[in-house]
């Protein structure tokens, strides 16, 4: 009787050569994604580049409109504060 097993092994040299062959390749991609994945120089990079992407979607007219409310809050603020002194 017939491991299973035994019976999907490839049967000649060349074709197990192959699929080892086959096998390191797929382990060195492997590898090589998770050295990307866990490099902090391209985690930086992809956190700079998702940055870059968010900033470049928000719209100037509101990021002028939000500067000048911050403008005016603060000389609110700073002239309130004068008048108590």
């Amino acid at each position: 009787m017939a491991d299973a097993e035994t019976e999907s092994k490839p049967a000649d040299q060349a074709a197990l050569v192959a699929d080892i062959d086959r096998t390191r390749t797929e382990l060195a991609r492997t590898i090589d994604a998770i050295s990307d994945r866990v490099s902090p120089k391209k985690n930086a990079e992809r956190a700079m580049v998702q940055v870059r992407g968010r900033i470049s979607q928000i719209d100037p007219v509101m990021v002028g409109a939000a500067a000048g409310a911050v403008v005016i809050g603060v000389t609110v603020l700073l002239l309130l504060r004068r008048r108590k002194h």
